[in-house]
């Protein structure tokens, strides 16, 4: 898979199917708008191409939106691999180009630089400065740019929409399961063991502190999980913290990671911990010795989740 950071492709990648839009989390109504355009693929012998911005738009303009993101980049990128694209085009969203006349990117963009023969967009897409331009306009210039606008249904599980927004939804209730069915896989956080305060290992139950960036924060609390390194194959099983640990009167949000029957330095190593079950909400305890009667409960179900 070819990747782009800039809008000046490759000859071959011309003349393709391009999907445009954030994909955050690629979850099942993104992945029903990849077989759709598998089919156009077969049919019309053209290759798959994607374009995405980063940093996502609705961050850009918000910067007090920290805790937002299904999946950062990398994640991303990996799944789109998994889903056969040929190439992704990762523009950088700043103040010039949101600034962007939608015209201009019509017939500078799509018409000279991209040239695509099908152009993938949700119903309520929209673009250019002050996000003047839509899909009408884009239909408009169908036939001078020789591209054709797809719109796909979309995809609803019991006459809900399946969107990032419901999954962060569910997330935020605690609904892992849930959200686990909507994206296929499950829900993961990529992150650097940070040197913490150690609090772990003194109680008994040492762990890896992992900062969550600007993924959206799931409903505190603890969690079954499973870890690897990133880029290794090799999973851990866990147990997992995320949220305030009130029991200690924290104040930033953090990501504890208790790996069953390892030992080890772990500091400054990428880590994936993937969530497997909702066990508990983070509660404050009256004293330590709770908290531990508290955690030998909490790991007995996380050793039992598959």
């Amino acid at each position: 898979m070819k990747l782009y950071n800039s809008f000046n492709i490759k000859k071959k990648h011309k003349n393709s199917i391009i999907l445009i839009g954030n994909f955050d989390g690629l979850h099942l109504g993104h992945q029903k708008l990849f077989k759709l355009a598998k089919i156009y693929k077969k049919k019309f012998t053209s290759k798959i191409g994607v374009l995405t911005f980063e940093p996502m738009p609705k961050m850009f303009f918000n910067p007090n939106l920290k805790n937002f993101r299904l999946s950062n980049l990398s994640q991303k990128i990996e799944n789109l691999e998994k889903l056969n694209v040929d190439f992704v085009i990762t523009k950088k969203f700043n103040l010039g180009f949101s600034k962007t006349k939608s015209i201009i990117f019509i017939k500078e963009t799509l018409g000279k630089k991209l040239s695509p023969k099908f152009i993938f967009v949700s119903n309520n897409f929209r673009f250019g400065n002050n996000r003047e331009g839509n899909v009408k306009e884009l239909i408009k210039y169908e036939k001078l740019h020789k591209y054709k606008i797809i719109k796909p249904q979309p995809l609803k599980i019991k006459k809900k929409i399946i969107s990032s927004t419901l999954i962060r939804k569910f997330l935020q209730n605690g609904k892992l399961n849930k959200v686990n069915k909507l994206l296929k896989r499950n829900w993961s956080i990529d992150g650097k063991v940070q040197k913490g305060r150690q609090l772990g290992k003194k109680i008994g139950f040492p762990t890896a502190n992992i900062d969550i960036k600007d993924y959206i924060l799931p409903k505190p609390g603890v969690y079954a999980v499973k870890v690897k390194k990133i880029k290794n194959s090799n999973y851990m099983k866990g147990i997992a913290n995320l949220g305030y640990r009130p029991t200690f009167n924290g104040k930033k949000i953090l990501l504890e990671v208790h790996l069953f029957n390892f030992s080890g330095n772990l500091y400054n190593k990428h880590l994936r911990v993937e969530f497997l079950k909702f066990i508990r909400a983070e509660k404050k305890f009256k004293n330590i010795n709770q908290l531990k009667k508290q955690i030998n409960v909490d790991l007995l179900v996380a050793k039992k989740t598959k």
